[in-house]
């Protein structure tokens, strides 16, 4: 691997127009043309406020402004984003337009059934696509996000346990590997969590498992692949055990990018799962806003699905369906996301079975040869095949030169580079989490090993480098601490 120059630390003046104060008292602004029709919402005196310092700054300026502050941005459209358990994969440009044409994007979700054919087929084919892809029966498209997703599972698994009578059931068993949704989760339903610890191969401890196993177990939440980034060793006795004690095994689906057309989370035992549309099918992320969070059930937990659910009758025309007594009810304002769900469609369609399998494949392929091309500079926490990402450990630089995972992280900024999740899994010691997906060609993944390679020799030759990074953004290293307990969090002019 040659080495990657960064640029020469900075040195001097150097010019930084964005912390330059743009505001200028009296700088010409924007004013609307006078009212040309009656007004309306007449306020008065008593809602307005006149005292404001707000920023007076010409168009332009606030058009150079926004731009160059775009400019800085780290995004998978502008740089790799090996962002470990989020996949963050390029989202195609088709799916965009094809929530723009007129029928998805200008229709009101009140309108009558009759009227929406068009969006309640999209509704349909994605539950059932969704469901043929994961193996189950049907799917919701309602939830809003994978964490709601988990929410509207686990009250289906709860919903199911009561309407039996069986009310003893309080306790999820939740593995130490798994996000922190899925606890908060259990929480929020009015459940326990009990943690199972990982065994040396970065499975779930079966010893364990089956020492926790009682009546009184809801069932088990489970990421597979796992969020070390390894499919489950023994699964079907994972899932064999928690049914045979009467519980249900729900499926965090957020690395179903790893299995698609390659493992049917229904066949190796799950009875529900969850699915991240973003992660999986290329909807952007929701950065606090829209997101969608579909979940696919069995027979079991169909009777219980949230309502509406969208149905096809034997003549063809498509309608939502309320009249589902056993139903949690509704999760979610209409139908869910629309908007994301037919970007999710589109990208199943324009793959196809083979591409779906080619993508987990690909993510798979890139993943393995990252870790074996880092893996005599990193330590690799568990020495083995894994999936769509892996988790190294930066403990042998922290022991040896006193550099910590997260001084790697931003030292990857300078070379333009995103660092990837850090300091997780909890379980590793100074977890790295890569996740390179199948968006990246090869040239783009030598790039970055020949970065972390270097990187590994700059914590022993010149560490302070490492320390002190990064050098060439806008700001430095930051005061984090100081950040989250004293954050600043409105705009206010000096004096």
């Amino acid at each position: 691997m040659t080495a990657i120059e960064a640029p020469p630390l900075a040195t001097g003046l150097q010019p930084e127009p964005l912390l330059v104060e743009l505001s200028r008292p009296g700088a010409p602004t924007h004013v609307l043309p006078p009212l040309d029709v009656p007004e309306v919402d007449n306020f008065g005196g008593q809602l307005l406020r006149s005292e404001l310092r707000l920023p007076e700054v010409g168009e332009l300026d606030t058009l150079r402004h926004f731009t160059h502050l775009a400019q800085r941005n780290f995004s998978i459209d502008a740089v790799f984003y090996p962002l470990g358990s989020c996949t963050m994969k390029y989202n195609p440009r088709v799916n965009e337009d094809v929530a723009r044409l007129p029928g998805i994007a200008h229709i009101h979700p009140l309108q009558p059934d009759e009227t929406v054919q068009g969006a309640l087929a999209i509704m349909f084919e994605l539950q059932q696509l969704l469901a043929a892809i994961t193996g189950f029966s049907t799917a919701t498209l309602q939830p809003a996000a994978g964490a709601q997703g988990e929410l509207a599972g686990m009250l289906m698994m709860r919903a199911y346990h009561l309407d039996r009578g069986d009310t003893r059931r309080v306790r999820v068993l939740v593995p130490d590997s798994a996000h922190g949704t899925n606890p908060a989760t259990a929480a929020m339903c009015g459940f326990q969590s009990v943690p199972i610890r990982s065994d040396p191969n970065g499975n779930v401890d079966l010893d364990h498992l089956r020492s926790e196993l009682d009546d009184t177990v809801v069932g088990l939440m489970l990421t597979n692949p796992s969020t070390l980034g390894l499919f489950e060793q023994h699964l079907l006795e994972v899932t064999d055990a928690i049914h045979q004690a009467g519980g249900l095994v729900y499926g965090d689906g957020a690395n179903l990018n790893a299995i698609l057309g390659v493992v049917k989370p229904a066949d190796v035992g799950f009875d529900c799962l969850h699915i991240n549309v973003h992660k999986t099918f290329s909807t952007p992320h929701g950065s606090g806003g829209p997101g969608a969070g579909p979940v696919a059930v069995n027979s079991l937990l169909e009777p219980f699905l949230p309502v509406p659910v969208v149905v096809k009758d034997t003549d063809g025309i498509y309608r939502l369906d309320f009249d589902r007594p056993k139903s949690i009810g509704r999760l979610k304002g209409f139908q869910g996301h629309f908007g994301i769900l037919a970007r999710g469609l589109t990208y199943i369609r324009m793959h196809g079975a083979e591409g779906l399998r080619s993508i987990a494949e690909t993510a798979v392929l890139n993943a393995n040869y990252l870790r074996a091309v880092l893996s005599d500079v990193y330590e690799v926490a568990y020495d083995r095949t894994c999936m769509h990402e892996f988790v190294l450990s930066g403990r042998r630089q922290k022991a040896e030169t006193g550099v910590r995972t997260l001084d790697i992280a931003k030292r990857l900024l300078d070379f333009g580079i995103h660092p990837p999740t850090i300091y997780f899994p909890l379980i590793v010691d100074e977890s790295i989490m890569v996740e390179p997906t199948e968006s990246e060609s090869r040239a783009t993944l030598d790039h970055f090993a020949a970065v972390m390679r270097q990187i590994a020799r700059e914590c022993h030759d010149s560490p302070d480098v490492i320390h002190d990074a990064p050098h060439y953004q806008v700001v430095g290293r930051l005061d984090e601490v100081t950040a989250a307990r004293k954050p600043v969090l409105r705009w206010q002019l000096d004096g």
